[in-house]
């Protein structure tokens, strides 16, 4: 059951009011949103007994940390419409089971963004400045000012991993401070960050090697995990510091603890971890206790400010829902409306996917999202739809799930125009009623990057089951779900028993595949003599295809390209 934001007008003025449990402290100036419509109780210290027993005659439970949100209490709310939680994460609230009983769960994630910003830039001057070392030194009865000199942050280099909306906060604060700001994040905007005199570079070898202070602001995806080990550490200068407010895992700790006392880079400050509060004996415990490191215990969105924020900003979601509108933060809200599920729905999940094969396929291959324009073409009778909002939510979705912390689940038809607008990216919808000649179904869905050339991905949907049909010049026929294994080859005999052996050596097992033949080939010889035909070999495979799989797949004669990609 998907949940639905929409609820039918009460009539009639006997009905009773709407209630709302609130267990958590809230600000008095959320509440004063809500209490003014709604009938409200704010019992402290419930019992997961006690709230499972009360939880029924309540319409929205609005939360912090504390309170679990299980299974269990999501079935026993029958009237509940709404958990709000007073925050970014939703850990504590059973997302999979509130969808499945039509319950929306919402967030708030832009409420510690200043927050965020501000205890990096707060970090930033203490492993500068040597403020906690000049601190303990006094309390402790010294006087060593010759020890502690520092360096100063004006006109050196902030490298900033991540560009997104705290990423971006502190470019701002860092470039007020006079230093040089420069960013690596494949998905940000090119005019935006230019707007903030940053200048964008393509990858970690050209970021790394300039800074002299380094910071993460990225989720903790597969992609990010680890990012900065060994091997980049070593292409610092000595004197650099890093800098960590976003996700523990990003830096690996051990290769940064190894860095820090080897000499390879000068210190850091962090403010999270791998696993919170640090095991003994870990390496983040030894960062912890390490003189060149500054560390505070996830601290990040710790203000008065940031909690009010965001206590405001779930109240007045609450409010929006349970008087039949949408919210603007959900982590399941609905991209499509119920009236035109069944039609839509189809078509939905086709874009969705479409979108993310995009971002995973050309991710590596300069398809960065950031700054970029792309057309949605519907074809056939999908053309003669008026409103798509829905699949244009999809197709954002799907573009920004494999790099968000959330996998696109913040996405919705209320909130997808402005993450495109933050992503810097442009989408021109259009309906074309004249098939084309690649019309085979009734209707057709095209992405393209515009401008022409390789960044076009074309499916249909047969029954109630999607499929791609084309990837650049490739036709294809292949359901896109699961793991799959792109790779870009020379049609030439054994190509796809060398590719098998690898994947069996690995305990890789393939579960379909599909060879894409190169739609173009009378054309790929004219004038130039005779060129090798290319195909595209698209295996869904089951099994953890990690980087030494794929260095073997890169490795293998006649392979030109390997794409990993989950959906």
């Amino acid at each position: 059951m998907a949940p639905s934001a929409l609820s039918p007008s009460a009539s009639g003025t006997s009905t009773p009011r709407a209630k709302i449990l609130i267990p958590e402290k809230v600000s008095p100036d959320g509440l004063a949103l809500l209490s003014p419509h709604f009938e409200i109780d704010q019992p402290k210290g419930l019992s997961a007994e006690e709230l499972l027993s009360i939880i029924p005659q309540y319409h929205a439970l609005i939360i912090r940390s504390e309170t679990k949100v299980t299974a269990e209490v999501l079935a026993a709310a029958k009237k509940l419409k709404v958990v709000a939680r007073a925050g970014v994460g939703v850990d504590n609230v059973d997302v999979k089971s509130a969808t499945n009983h039509g319950i929306i769960v919402v967030n708030s994630p832009s409420g510690n963004i200043v927050a965020a910003a501000e205890h990096t830039i707060a970090l930033l001057m203490a492993v500068a400045r040597n403020v906690p070392a000049g601190d303990r030194s006094l309390r402790n009865g010294g006087w060593e000012r010759s020890k502690l000199i520092g360096t100063e942050v004006g006109g050196k280099t902030l490298g900033i991993i991540g560009l997104g909306k705290v990423g971006f906060k502190v470019a701002r604060m860092g470039v007020g401070l006079g230093m040089k700001v420069i960013a690596m994040d494949p998905y940000a905007s090119p005019d935006l960050a230019a707007s903030a005199s940053v200048t964008l570079v393509p990858d970690l070898k050209a970021l790394l090697p300039q800074c002299d202070f380094l910071t993460a602001h990225t989720p903790l995806l597969d992609s990010t995990r680890d990012l900065i080990g060994t091997a980049e550490l070593a292409t610092m200068k000595k004197t650099a510091k890093l800098l960590n407010v976003a996700r523990g895992g990003v830096y690996n700790e051990e290769a940064l603890l190894e860095a820090i006392n080897n000499g390879t880079v000068a210190g850091a400050g962090l403010d999270v971890f791998t696993t919170e509060p640090p095991a003994a004996d870990s390496a983040a415990q030894a960062l912890c206790q390490h003189p060149k490191v500054v560390v505070t215990p996830h601290l990040g969105a710790s203000t008065v400010e940031a909690q009010e924020n965001v206590s405001i900003d779930v109240c007045g979601q609450v409010l929006s829902i349970l008087n039949g509108g949408l919210p603007t933060s959900a982590v399941n809200a609905p991209l499509i409306l119920p009236e035109e599920y069944k039609r839509l729905q189809p078509f939905v999940k086709l874009v969705e996917k479409v979108g993310s094969l995009y971002t995973q396929h050309y991710g590596g291959k300069g398809g960065a999202l950031g700054g970029k324009t792309f057309d949605l073409v519907y074809e056939g009778e999908l053309a003669g739809i008026s409103n798509t909002r829905p699949l244009f939510a999809a197709l954002i979705k799907g573009l920004t799930s494999s790099v968000s912390d959330s996998g696109g689940r913040d996405v919705n038809i209320v909130n997808a125009n402005l993450i495109a607008k933050d992503k810097g990216i442009v989408v021109n919808e259009i309906h074309s009623r004249i098939p084309s000649g690649d019309m085979v179904y009734a209707s057709l869905v095209t992405l393209r990057a515009s401008g022409g050339g390789e960044g076009i991905i074309s499916g249909y949907v047969s029954g109630k089951t999607v499929y791609i049909s084309r990837i650049d010049r490739f036709s294809a026929s292949f359901v896109p779900e699961g793991t799959l294994l792109v790779l870009h080859n020379y049609d030439r005999p054994g190509k796809i028993g060398g590719v098998g052996g690898i994947l069996g050596r690995h305990d890789i097992n393939i579960r379909f595949m599909s060879v894409a033949a190169d739609t173009k080939i009378e054309e790929a010889g004219e004038g130039e003599g005779e060129k090798e035909n290319e195909a595209l070999m698209i295996l869904g495979v089951e099994g953890q295809v990690g980087k030494e799989v794929e260095a073997e797949l890169r490795g293998e004669k006649g392979i030109l390209d390997v794409s990993i990609v989950h959906l």
